[in-house]
């Protein structure tokens, strides 16, 4: 079963890793190198050991297809996956009026005071993304992140390169090619005109048998919260370009540098491990006829997706 590559790799981490220190300060067991595979013949692979919201991928997938980087868009579809990020740019700047938000990751999850706090400017924050233009503008696009790199990469000559666009042409044009890569790993921009520099760096495809599949390498993978979203967003944004190119969906292979589980992750994938797995469910592409590009958030669902109840963690900022 496609999910059962998802869970040994937990236990992997668990019983082999090592303790790390890490940027965030939390702590972190890891493993270096490591790779999973997803048959998309056998089931869409939506982790049924803990509840994922489909919803919150595929508006994330469709935000980087969109070229975007401004949070509103993901604020207007209740996706608040990324507020943190920009949220940090805005309590740092001289612009910033409300209480010290220093150190919000952790002071959060032990005083509860301060996330009364948090949560209360976290609120107007967003507000004021969502109903003022030009607040959005300075403090909700977050950098030369994945939609900047996918869609305009930038070149030394100053014009822009649309890889997703190029690499659909060559899947249609020139199947067997080897150069089938999309990159959103720039080293200019990574040192500071990024929110958060690119976990998912690198992926690309390959054109079998009128399938295509694709290959991942993700240089960094919180493994309990990020994992899921990532095989869940790759799987299906195979199975849209397979579906662009008059292929069948073939299978998606996730490759991982650092693979790593937070140490206040650990009773959550205990839990998580403790279930069994079900039936995964069925992606269906509502307008198979539009292309990537025209694709809106009601166009692609899943059905039969009946997993355990989610499992909260905190994220490390």
């Amino acid at each position: 079963m496609n999910e059962q590559a998802y869970l040994d790799l937990c236990r992997h981490i668990l019983h082999n890793g090592k303790d790390k220190g890490d940027r965030t300060g939390t702590g972190t067991r890891s493993v270096f190198g490591y790779q999973m595979r997803f048959d998309l013949k056998e089931g869409f692979p939506l982790l049924t050991t803990k509840r994922v919201p489909f919803r919150l991928v595929w508006s994330e997938l469709l935000w980087f297809i969109k070229g975007d980087t401004n949070i509103r868009f993901l604020l207007e579809n209740n996706n608040n996956i990324w507020n943190e990020w920009a949220f940090e740019s805005w309590i740092t700047s001289s612009k910033y009026d409300g209480p010290d938000m220093s150190d919000f990751g952790r002071r959060r999850l032990t005083d509860e005071s301060f996330a009364a706090d948090y949560e209360k400017e976290m609120d107007r924050f967003k507000r004021r993304i969502l109903e003022d233009d030009d607040f959005a503008k300075e403090f909700g696009n977050l950098g030369n992140v994945y939609g900047k790199q996918w869609r305009a990469w930038r070149t030394s000559d100053g014009n822009v390169i649309d890889q997703l666009k190029e690499v659909i042409h060559s899947i249609k044009t020139n199947p067997d090619s080897r150069r089938h890569i999309v990159t959103a790993w720039d080293p200019e921009d990574v040192p500071g005109n990024m929110a958060l520099p690119p976990c998912h760096t690198m992926f690309q495809f390959y054109v079998q048998n009128g399938e295509l599949s694709c290959q991942l390498y993700q240089r960094s993978g919180d493994t309990f919260l990020g994992v899921p979203f990532n095989i869940a967003s790759y799987a299906l944004l195979t199975h849209l370009i397979a579906n662009e190119c008059g292929l069948e969906p073939g299978e998606f292979v996730h490759t991982l540098g650092d693979a790593h589980l937070y140490h206040n992750h650990f009773e959550q994938i205990e839990k998580q491990l403790s279930r069994d797995p079900g039936p995964l469910p069925e992606l269906n592409i509502y307008a198979p006829e539009k292309s990537i590009f025209d694709l809106s958030i009601d166009d692609v669902g899943i059905e039969g997706y009946h997993p355990h109840p989610g499992i909260k963690a905190p994220v490390a900022v």
